[in-house]
């Protein structure tokens, strides 16, 4: 594909949640909508590259992709209504919902509902991410079996009976009413955390970050912190993602290469995503005087990154402590590979490596091993660092990801 194709491709890409989930809303259902969507899609790569963008690409994907789910109504139709049904679809325009709660008119936003009807209590925690990344964050199933950590057709299989059990219990598109908010709340927060974290450092693909990606969680974040205003988790979700976008222009070269934290020019972080990030951290530590917030947790040690004025003057000290806090609400792997990294950073790298061998479970995890061999390149162990740099180039990586481990491990070997 050339240039021209591949910019339409990931225009397309970008634009494919936003018109699915206005197609959901108006064909009521998942698997039409994708259906037709992907019609459209795949109408657009053959002929925007020939004819040119339209002025309106979303508005032209959603004409297109409307057209084929009517027409697929049409050809389908056995029984007496389903034309009426393609009727009411041509004529479907965005707006609120009948059984919308109170209030839902000022939420005029079909992804916010399909992030809701995707972490519905119905459906298990793990459907409900891995449905919503399907479907918001237009990740193929192999992106989300990598971003979860399980295998490709388990995943298959999980969101599969998601859209089942969603279309047998007539599970309804709509902001759920204030009353059913909070309950609602820890799979939405998860879902978004991971569509963000799929674009911060993609797993796969030509780009280290995606942009529409990153944007649309910060958006979604802040319309659901505008339903929950004083609710700690979703104050500390937007206040994380904020602190992490604010790196977003400093964490690459002009040729798209990866640049790590300690290179980084810090005079290009958005300083006033920062400060919001930072206030919103602070307005939610006081509403979580008792118990930890993980997401809180997680926004409270970006922002001693954030706030830190170069690499050397980092609080280490203060990260490892948060890090401590993190373990007693969420102690996952990850986590305390995390916590190795700032340790061996406090510590120095023999003490981070020892934390890190003492982490069972992410052996398909490429940045387990990427971080072993950093430790143990810094401990003057080279030949055992360029075999784990060699185990995390086995496995799932985008382009800019496995270019800076090879140029790594060229490094150790010249």
């Amino acid at each position: 594909m050339d240039a021209v194709g591949d910019a339409v491709a990931r225009l397309v890409r970008e634009e494919r949640p936003r018109v699915l989930a206005t197609l959901i809303r108006v064909t009521g259902g998942i698997d039409p909508a994708e259906d037709a969507v992907q019609e459209a899609a795949v109408r657009a790569l053959e002929t925007w590259p020939r004819d040119g963008v339209p002025d309106d690409p979303r508005a032209w994907l959603l004409v297109a992709a409307r057209r084929r789910a009517i027409d697929v109504i049409r050809r389908e139709a056995r029984r007496a209504g389903k034309e009426a049904e393609a009727m009411a679809i041509r004529g479907a325009a965005p707006g609120p919902l009948p059984g919308d709660p109170p209030g839902a008119e000022t939420v005029r936003d079909d992804m916010l509902r399909l992030v809701f009807t995707c972490c519905h209590p119905a459906l298990s925690t793990e459907a409900q991410v891995a449905l919503a990344l399907r479907t918001l964050g237009g990740l193929t199933t192999a992106e989300v079996a990598r971003g979860l950590l399980v295998p490709e057709a388990t995943m298959a299989k999980r969101i599969t009976r998601a859209k089942q059990k969603i279309a047998r219990a007539g599970i309804p598109y709509r902001v759920p009413p204030a009353a059913e908010l909070p309950g609602r709340v820890a799979g939405v927060a998860a879902t978004l955390y991971l569509i963000f974290n799929e674009g911060y450092a993609a797993g796969g693909g030509e780009d280290l970050v995606r942009g529409a990606l990153t944007g649309e969680a910060v958006r979604l974040a802040r319309l659901l912190a505008g339903l929950m205003p004083d609710d700690p988790t979703v104050l500390g979700l937007l206040a994380l993602l904020l602190l992490h976008d604010a790196r977003r222009a400093a964490r690459t070269d002009p040729a798209g290469c990866p640049v790590l934290l300690p290179d980084q020019d810090r005079t290009r972080w958005d300083a006033a995503q920062i400060k919001e990030g930072v206030e919103l951290v602070g307005a939610a530590l006081r509403r979580t005087p008792d118990r930890p917030d993980p997401y809180v947790v997680q926004a409270a040690i970006a922002a001693c990154h954030a706030l830190a004025p170069s690499y050397d003057a980092t609080p280490w000290e203060a990260v490892v402590s948060w890090y401590d806090v993190l373990l007693t609400v969420r102690d996952e792997p990850v986590v305390r590979l995390n916590r190795a990294v700032a340790v061996a950073e406090r510590d120095g790298p023999a003490a981070g490596l020892a934390l890190v061998e003492d982490i069972g479970g992410l052996e398909g995890y490429p940045w387990w091993h990427a971080t072993r061999a950093e430790l143990l390149r810094r401990a003057g162990r080279p030949g055992e660092a360029s075999a784990a740099y060699e185990r995390a180039l086995a496995l799932d990586l985008s382009v800019p990801q496995a270019g800076h481990l090879r140029r790594r491990l060229a490094d150790l070997a010249s």
